[in-house]
């Protein structure tokens, strides 16, 4: 996996004060994205031990809130086997600390086992995050007014409480 960038004080995407790391790849493709150079799967630099460990520093600071995981597309299969050990290896570093995903896939194609970004790694994912914001960007629905999120057709899930009641809960930013 390749990363495009890593922001180490990032307010922007998600609660608080947050260290946001920026994967590569994605297939969405979704018109007037943002960060299209992100679109390829060799954007940027490699996702290797250091950068975990640059991350895990950045991550050990008391006014750092969490991580942030973005894109690209962190719910690409390939991406998905490189991140999982690293996020299971954040939670149990900073259990205190919330994870949040970002993805164009919906949650209810990331748990479909027989959508595209369903893989081994998905749900294990899911159980390790905190919020889930989905849903492609719509240019046709942007919205600057919404927070965390830049269409209205995206959502801000509270992971723990969907999976506990089995039914998409909406967490109000």
């Amino acid at each position: 996996m390749y990363y495009g960038e890593i922001k180490d004080c990032d307010i922007a995407n998600g609660t608080g004060v947050r260290v946001s790391l920026f994967v590569s790849g994605c297939t969405n493709h979704c018109k007037n994205c943002f960060q299209p150079q992100t679109w390829a799967f060799d954007y940027g630099s490699p996702f290797d031990e250091s950068t975990e460990n640059k991350l895990i520093s950045l991550l050990d600071k008391s006014y750092i809130c969490g991580l942030t995981v973005l894109g690209g597309e962190p719910f690409e299969p390939t991406n998905q086997k490189v991140l999982y050990p690293f996020l299971k290896k954040v939670k149990k570093l900073f259990p205190q600390k919330t994870i949040w995903m970002y993805s164009g896939f919906t949650y209810e194609e990331l748990t479909d086992p027989n959508a595209y970004p369903y893989c081994d790694e998905t749900i294990k994912i899911l159980n390790l995050s905190d919020v889930l914001v989905d849903g492609r960007y719509d240019d046709d629905l942007k919205d600057i007014s919404l927070s965390f999120r830049g269409s209205s057709n995206q959502r801000i899930i509270d992971l723990p409480e969907t999976i506990k009641q089995n039914k998409v809960i909406i967490k109000e930013p």
